[in-house]
């Protein structure tokens, strides 16, 4: 019957997981009708899929970034869709890299008709990194210091990163080895739920961050021009408290996050600023899925009583990048970002900050699916994170260029 079908992944069937590809088919029938599949398998097991019904050219070829699909996952030219819509069978699973030595490996399949998927005509696997060739990994526990160094190849110097994730704490390695390979000398860096750090200290030291500046000052490889952090959720607050409190900071980049110290207490030299006012009284509940909705139970940002819980970056000589969803269903984060912008802003501060519409609280590297909801580790709940699609996907493709052009500019 003719050649037979080819899949291809340009320019390469290998790449870093953030690299755009162009999914190519040919060898089909002018005009002949297709479904095309992407399934992923994560490292516990779970399965991945997304699919979308297509129509080849009339020299029987299909390329994903001219071709609209017809319907399934997604609909319209979307040359990346069948990673963005990825989704697992079971539901509220999220799609994150455990160890970043090995790749994911996406499989591309095509197969007959707009049916029921039951003719295979051809099929391709894209390895998807997240360490470029030559990045190092190194396991850092030295003092307090329970982290991973990543280093670019070659002698460098390059600026340097510190990456934080949020109170589902862990050492999250994935995002930071994507920015080295990127060129950046990037320390992931736990702080609770990990190893003997408590799932939910009650209190956070900047002093275990100001060690890791200080670890991180001291590379060979590293720029001595100050170092950048950008935070997740409570990630973020942190990367401004470290921007505020501490010297050797030169820019910060919040994803997520608010102005204020949220859920711990964390102590400066010689003084705490209190977590801001919370009751969990007021999360909610919903009947049908029982997922969580946290956005209510902070206390009202704008009462003076809630003040002395902010972070003064005003004081700070650092430069700022607020990233926020306006589909945020876990965290008012884009009030809370509009709050700290201004107040930078009032100070006759520059800052920048972007929000987009559809995105939600888990913004993450480009190409990883929206999770809309999934299990938070910490506390034991379903949560709902929020987010559409597309809106989402694209937003993450937007973030992690400005996140990266940001570090450049500034470091």
């Amino acid at each position: 019957a003719g050649m037979a079908v080819q899949v291809t992944v340009l320019p390469s069937p290998r790449c870093l997981f953030d690299d755009p590809v162009q999914i190519c088919v040919a060898g089909l029938l002018p005009q002949q009708a297709v479904t095309l599949r992407a399934s992923l398998v994560d490292e516990s097991g779970e399965l991945f899929q997304a699919h979308a019904r297509y129509r080849a050219g009339s020299s029987g070829e299909l390329d994903l970034s001219r071709s609209p699909a017809l319907g399934g996952s997604y609909s319209g030219v979307e040359p990346m869709g069948l990673l963005w819509s990825l989704q697992s069978k079971a539901p509220y699973k999220r799609l994150a890299k455990r160890n970043v030595l090995t790749p994911f490996c996406v499989d591309f399949e095509v197969y007959e008709g707009h049916g029921d998927m039951s003719h295979l005509l051809g099929k391709c696997t894209n390895e998807r990194w997240f360490m470029g060739e030559g990045v190092k990994r190194i396991s850092v526990r030295e003092g307090r210091l329970k982290a991973t160094l990543f280093l670019p190849p070659g002698p460098g110097p390059f600026p340097g990163l510190i990456d934080l994730y949020g109170s589902g704490g862990g050492l999250v390695e994935y995002r930071a080895s994507l920015l080295a390979s990127r060129g950046f000398v990037t320390l992931a860096l736990a702080y609770m739920a990990f190893e003997d750090l408590p799932a939910m200290p009650e209190i956070l030291e900047l002093d275990y961050f100001e060690e890791a500046v200080n670890f991180l000052q001291k590379q060979q490889q590293v720029k001595d021009t100050g170092i950048g952090v950008l935070g997740l959720s409570k990630g973020a607050d942190l990367a401004l408290s470290m921007a505020t409190f501490l010297p050797g900071i030169k820019a910060a980049v919040s994803i997520s996050g608010s102005g204020f110290n949220s859920f711990i207490p964390l102590r400066v030299d010689g003084f705490t600023v209190p977590p801001h006012p919370y009751d969990l009284g007021r999360m909610k509940i919903s009947d049908e899925s029982g997922l969580v909705d946290f956005s209510d139970v902070l206390d009202d940002h704008r009462d003076p009583a809630t003040w002395d819980c902010r972070i003064p970056m005003e004081r700070s000589l650092a430069k700022f990048l607020f990233l926020s969803g306006l589909d945020d269903t876990n965290w008012k984060s884009d009030v809370y970002c509009q709050d700290a912008v201004q107040r930078l802003q009032q100070h006759g501060r520059e800052v920048e900050f972007c929000s987009y519409s559809g995105a939600g609280h888990l913004l993450e590297p480009p190409y990883l699916p929206l999770c809309q909801a999934s299990i938070h580790k910490v506390l034991g709940v379903f949560v709902h994170w929020g987010g559409q699609w597309r809106e989402h996907a694209k937003a993450q493709e937007d973030a992690w260029h400005r996140i990266q052009a940001f570090f450049w500019q500034h470091l």
